[in-house]
C-alpha cells in the first residue's frame, strides 16, 4: 500500500502481489531463485545479511494498455524492464520514481526489477557510513492503467487571510499521446471546488495553477491534526478522465527573531532523529512496526521527528499527519568532506534526491521543515557553496517552509547566514567532557558573529550511548545504561534551560546497524545512541526522556 488512503477512484491501481522471485548476481548471494516478500530488504534473508550486489526480482503480471509503474523506493540502484525492454532507471534509495510502457496487449507480462547497492566510482551519495546501506526493493511497487493524459502531482500551499484561509495548487499534467490534450481540472477541498481549462502539448508537461478560497476551516496544529482531503480530476469534453486524492492540513509556519512559529504561536520543540532501521526489518518495515514508532515517539512525550539522513516512507509521514507529530525532512547526504562533496556526480544526484523529496512529500502538513547535508563541509568555502545551492533550490519549490542543516559542533562554519532555522549538532559529555551549556554558549558565540544573530537556533543532535542489558552498578561507564541516564539529564536540562534555543532531537530514538566500515568506533556494528534497541526495547533512558520531555511539555505547549 503506497498511502494509508484511497488515492484514486477513477484511475485503476493495485499494488503488486508481495511475493517475487529474487536472483542474486554476485558473489556471497543465493545459490538459486527464492521467493522473497516485496517490499522489503534482502538482507532480511539469513543467508543475505552483508550481502553487497545486485538482486533481480520477477513477478508475472496481467496487465494491458498504458502502464504505469510506480515504485515507492529500490535500494540503491534501479533499472525496470517489462518483458525485456529497459523502462527506467534510478539513483536512491529514498524516493520514488515511475516507469511507464505504452500499449501493451491485454494478457500476462513479466516485470522484472534489478536493485544494486554496491558501492561504486559513480555513486557520490551511496557510501559507507554511520547507517546501513540496505540492498533490494524496500518500498511499495504499484501498477496502474492510465489514458493518453493523466495526473502526475498536485502541490497544494495553504496560506492565512484576513477573509480565511486559501488554498493555492499547482497540478502537473503529462500527455503520453502525440496529439495536443484540451481539457479541463476541477480541485475539490474543504467543500470548496475550482475549475480551469488545460492544454497539454503532445508527449509534454502542463502545470495549471488553481486558487481555492476555503474560509473558516480547522487549521493543522500538533495538538489538532486536522486533515482534509483534496481531489484532482481531469476531464475531456466535460467527462472525467484521471483523478488524484491527496491530503492537506491548513497550517503556517514561519522564522520570526528568534522563534519558529506555527499559525502564529511559537514551538517549543521537543523531538528524537529516527533511521527508518528495524531489526527484523532493516530498511522495510510493516506498517505495524511503523504505528508502534509513532506511538512510542508520542509516549515518550515528543512532538516532532527528523528524518535521519533521507526522505521518509509516504506512509510514515501519513502517520505523522493523523498523529499531529512535526517532521524535519532531509534530503540523502551525511558526513560529507570537501573531497567527497568534490565527486563529479555529488551535486547532480543531491539535486535529484532534493527535488524529488519536496516534490513528493509536499502537502504533508506535519513537515514543518526543509533539511539537506548533515555535517558536511560547511567549513570550506566548496562546501558552504553546495549549502547555499541546496537552500536556493528548496525555497525556490517550497517558499512556504523554513530551510536547515544540521552542522557540526566544530568551529569554522561559513553559512550561518543562510539557512532560515540553525541546528547545531553537540556532543558534550560523550565526545568531550565539556559542560553542556558552555559548550552551547561558545556555539552561539560563533553563529552570531558568522551572520546568524537573530535566528532561531535548535539543537539538531545531542545524546550518548548505551548498550542495551549492559549494566554499571556505580553509572560511570560508558555505555552503560545508567551513564547513559546520567548524560542525557544532563544535557536536555541544560538545553531546554537556555533562552536562545528553540527546542532540541535526540541523537536518537532507536539503535541502528551502521557499515562495516565503522565497526571499530561502533560496538556491534550499531549506532548505540537510541533510547530503544533496534527490536524497540526501551532502555533505562526512556523512562528518563519520557519524564523530562513531558514537564517540559507541560512548561510550554508546541502550538
Amino acid at each position: 500500500m503506497e498511502r494509508l488512503f484511497e488515492t484514486h477512484q477513477i484511475r485503476r491501481s493495485r499494488e503488486c502481489a508481495p511475493l517475487w522471485t529474487l536472483t542474486t548476481l554476485d558473489e556471497g548471494g543465493l545459490p538459486r531463485p527464492e521467493k522473497v516478500v516485496v517490499p522489503g530488504v534482502w538482507e532480511s534473508h539469513p543467508l543475505l545479511r552483508r550481502y553487497r550486489g545486485r538482486g533481480v526480482y520477477e513477478q508475472t503480471l496481467r496487465l494491458g494498455g498504458h502502464v504505469r509503474i510506480a515504485l515507492g523506493g529500490v535500494s540503491f540502484r534501479a533499472r525496470v524492464f517489462l518483458d525485456g525492454a529497459l523502462l527506467a532507471s534510478h539513483y536512491g534509495a529514498y524516493t520514488g520514481f515511475e516507469a511507464i510502457a505504452l500499449n501493451q496487449p491485454e494478457g500476462e507480462h513479466t516485470l522484472r526489477i534489478e536493485a544494486d547497492n554496491r558501492f561504486d566510482a559513480d555513486s557520490a551519495l551511496h557510501i559507507p557510513n554511520d547507517y546501513y546501506a540496505y540492498g533490494g526493493i524496500n518500498r511499495p511497487v504499484i501498477v496502474e492503467e492510465v489514458g493518453d493524459v493523466y495526473l502526475v502531482r498536485c502541490q497544494v500551499s495553504t496560506r492565512q487571510t484576513a477573509a480565511g484561509w486559501t488554498a493555492q495548487a499547482e497540478v502537473t499534467v503529462r500527455n503520453l499521446s502525440s496529439r495536443l490534450f484540451r481539457g479541463a481540472l476541477r480541485l475539490q477541498i474543504a467543500g470548496r471546488e475550482a475549475e480551469a481549462e488545460i492544454t497539454v502539448p503532445g508527449q509534454g508537461l502542463s502545470v495549471c495553477p488553481l486558487t481555492l478560497p476555503c474560509g473558516e476551516v480547522d487549521p493543522w496544529s500538533p495538538g489538532h491534526p486536522a486533515l482534509y482531503p483534496v481531489t484532482a480530476t481531469l476531464l475531456e469534453n466535460g467527462a472525467p478522465v484521471d483523478d488524484l486524492i491527496d491530503r492537506v492540513g491548513f497550517r503556517e509556519i514561519r522564522a520570526e527573531g528568534k522563534r519558529l512559529l506555527l499559525n502564529g504561536r511559537p514551538l517549543r520543540l521537543l523531538g528524537f532523529n529516527r533511521h527508518e532501521e528495524y531489526g527484523s526489518f532493516g530498511l522495510s518495515a510493516p506498517l505495524e512496526a511503523m504505528v508502534q514508532d509513532v506511538q512510542l515517539l508520542r509516549s515518550l512525550g515528543a512532538n516532532c521527528v527528523r528524518t535521519a539522513h533521507y526522505p521518509n516512507d509516504p506512509r510514515f509521514l501519513d502517520l505523522c499527519d493523523e498523529a499531529g507529530l512535526l517532521v524535519w525532512e532531509e534530503s540523502h547526504v551525511r558526513g560529507f568532506s570537501e573531497a567527497q562533496m568534490r565527486h563529479p556526480r555529488f551535486m547532480e544526484q543531491l539535486l535529484q534526491c532534493t527535488r524529488e523529496m519536496v516534490e513528493q512529500h509536499f502537502n504533508h502538513p506535519s513537515i514543518f521543515v526543509w533539511g539537506s547535508l548533515n555535517e558536511c563541509a560547511d567549513d570550506t568555502a566548496w562546501g558552504a557553496d553546495c549549502y547555499r545551492k541546496i537552500f536556493a533550490l528548496l525555497r525556490r519549490m517550497d517558499p512556504g517552509r523554513p530551510v536547515t542543516a544540521a552542522l557540526l559542533e566544530r568551529p569554522g562554519g561559513q553559512v550561518y547566514d543562510a539557512p532560515d532555522l540553525i541546528s547545531i549538532n553537540l556532543y558534550p559529555q560523550w565526545y568531550h567532557d565539556t559542560p553542556v551549556r558552555e559548550a552551547l554558549d561558545r556555539k552561539l558565540r560563533e553563529i552570531a558573529r558568522g551572520g546568524g544573530a537573530g535566528k532561531p537556533v535548535l539543537v539538531s543532535e545531542i545524546g550518548a550511548g548505551a548498550i542495551y542489558g549492559c549494566h554499571d552498578p556505580f553509572g560511570e561507564a560508558k555505555w552503560s545504561e545508567e551513564r547513559q541516564c546520567a548524560i542525557l539529564k544532563d544535557q536536555i536540562a541544560s538545553v531546554l534551560a537556555h533562552p536562545d534555543v528553540c527546542g532540541l532531537f535526540l541523537w536518537q530514538f532507536a539503535d541502528v546497524r551502521v557499515a562495516e566500515e565503522w565497526a571499530p568506533s561502533r560496538p556491534r556494528t550499531f549506532n548505540n545512541k537510541g533510547v530503544l534497541d533496534e527490536y524497540r526495547r526501551p532502555k533505562m533512558a526512556f523512562r528518563v526522556v519520557r519524564e523530562l520531555f513531558r514537564a517540559a511539555a507541560r512548561e510550554g505547549g508546541a502550538g
